[in-house]
């Protein structure tokens, strides 16, 4: 049965496919945005449920300071019982790969398989353990958040130094141009900070329950390194370690279109 009083996520219904897929966005989207272009493609395998991540779409006034692994469960559980779902495939892009490991832990026996695009959660950057992993850094992110001025400089001194590269600092400055662009990433980054994740353990866990984890990045994506992915990478067949011709915005896409051909 269901519990009504656990938290519920807004979410987008795409596609009329017999097939269901959670779909999880990256920072600054919600997830029709996200996702449509799957629907495109996607549309007659799958019905895909692109969720709004808590901070985000209809779900950006939510008032929480942590999300938990066991928050998460209790989410998801809800939702799938109240949908009377047994089986699903998840997706999950740039920050929603979070999302996605942390559905996996949870849920593998009932998944068959995963879709990692430009995923964060495979490992983590310097500047985000500074933020949000010590007190005195987490101060340090929310004085910066409201004086955005002295972050962009700061900013522009770590791709000095080839901390941050050009890239990377341009869409940082895209994402944080206005209070509440600003508001919903340090919220965000702090929230999510405990959905942590170890590669060698969630290997084992998909060897277990034949889970397929495709690993989808971009030749020409500036935003996510093959350094960051390479503890999954390592360990994947290399036929499920994509690597498409594209940038970062453009990478729903196109993994979208490399999908759709797995089920011709």
């Amino acid at each position: 049965m269901s519990n009504s009083s656990v938290m519920s996520l807004h979410y987008h219904k795409l596609g009329r496919g017999p097939n269901i897929l959670l779909a999880f966005h990256g920072v600054g989207q919600n997830g029709e945005s996200c996702f449509l272009p799957f629907a495109e493609t996607l549309g007659e395998h799958y019905t895909i449920y692109a969720f709004d991540l808590f901070f985000h779409g209809k779900d950006k006034n939510a008032d929480l300071d942590l999300i938990t692994k066991s928050f998460w469960k209790e989410i998801i559980q809800n939702f799938i019982d109240q949908n009377s779902i047994s089986r699903f495939d998840i997706a999950g892009f740039s920050m929603g790969g979070r999302f996605a490991l942390a559905t996996l832990e949870a849920f593998a026996e009932k998944i068959e398989n995963l879709f990692l695009i430009a995923p964060d959660g495979i490992s983590e950057h310097p500047v985000y353990s500074i933020a949000c992993r010590f007190h005195p850094g987490r101060q340090l992110f929310k004085w910066s958040m409201e004086r955005p001025e002295i972050f962009f400089k700061a900013a522009d001194a770590f791709n000095s130094i080839g901390l941050l590269n050009t890239s990377l600092v341009r869409f940082t400055k895209h994402v944080l141009n206005t209070p509440e662009k600003r508001q919903t990433v340090y919220k965000s980054w702090l929230a999510f900070r405990q959905l942590r994740f170890d590669m060698k353990s969630i290997h084992s866990q998909v060897k277990s329950h034949n889970v397929r984890i495709y690993l989808i990045t971009g030749k020409f994506d500036k935003l996510l390194t093959s350094k960051s992915v390479k503890p999954l990478a390592d360990l994947l067949p290399e036929n499920q370690n994509i690597i498409l011709k594209s940038g970062h915005t453009q990478l729903v896409a196109q993994a979208g279109a490399w999908i759709s051909s797995l089920f011709e």
